[in-house]
């Protein structure tokens, strides 16, 4: 009887119909294994095309970029960036969750990871106030003036929200592979500190290999 009321409960669990985009901000567990288990792989696209339009005004609004451009590439590169960033990610934490006995199939993790891009939509009307508010602050790469209000307003959000993204994140990878938090933590801390030290090492032997071809080496 009791393994029949716990089948019940479960069966209901899954029906409870939740829009990620606003339960993964406090729910993130319970989200991601709503995403692993009724949502499509149509539907992930669709979040990461949406969410990854914040992160990547987050990384070129002060390069200098006319506005036009910008709406283009928020048009045809988030959804690329997207889908490839996360692809690379989920690979990466799928392989480190396997190290921790981890469960999750790729696309499940896939489906899950899906979810850490949402916080970086609450972005966008930052910009957008950002835009109207003091649009050479923002657009012109060698501006020179007053720093508006609204920078460090974006500054601070941005921060909180990269947090908590983390958050999600760490919650996203526990609840697909089954695992506890902290070996959740270390399947997505690794790869990232692995990555960093990678990047690093190419970025200096770039430098020495520009300083030698120059003859200053």
């Amino acid at each position: 009887m009791d393994n029949f009321s716990d089948l019940h409960q479960k069966d209901e669990q899954q029906t409870v119909k939740l829009n990620p985009f606003t339960s993964v901000w406090l729910h993130p567990k319970k989200t991601a294994r709503y995403m692993i288990d009724v949502k499509s792989i149509g539907y992930v696209i669709l979040i990461l095309s949406i969410s990854n339009i914040g992160v990547l005004l987050s990384n070129v609004m002060e390069i200098g970029l006319p506005v036009w451009l910008i709406i283009l590439l928020c048009i045809f590169l988030a959804p690329i960036a997207g889908l490839f960033g996360s692809a690379i990610f989920t690979c990466a934490t799928w392989l480190f969750g396997k190290l921790f006995k981890g469960t999750a199939t790729f696309s499940e993790l896939f489906k899950a990871l899906s979810l850490t891009a949402i916080p970086y939509i609450a972005l966008i009307p930052f910009y957008l106030i950002w835009l109207y508010v003091s649009p050479e602050s923002l657009l012109i790469a060698d501006y020179i003036g007053p720093t508006p209000w609204i920078f460090w307003l974006t500054t601070l959000a941005t921060i909180i929200i990269s947090i908590w993204s983390f958050v999600i994140t760490v919650a996203a990878v526990a609840e697909a592979h089954q695992i506890s938090n902290w070996k959740a933590f270390f399947t997505v801390f690794i790869p990232s500190i692995l990555l960093v030290v990678f990047i690093t090492i190419i970025v200096v032997l770039f430098m020495i290999i520009t300083l030698i071809s120059i003859g200053m080496l």
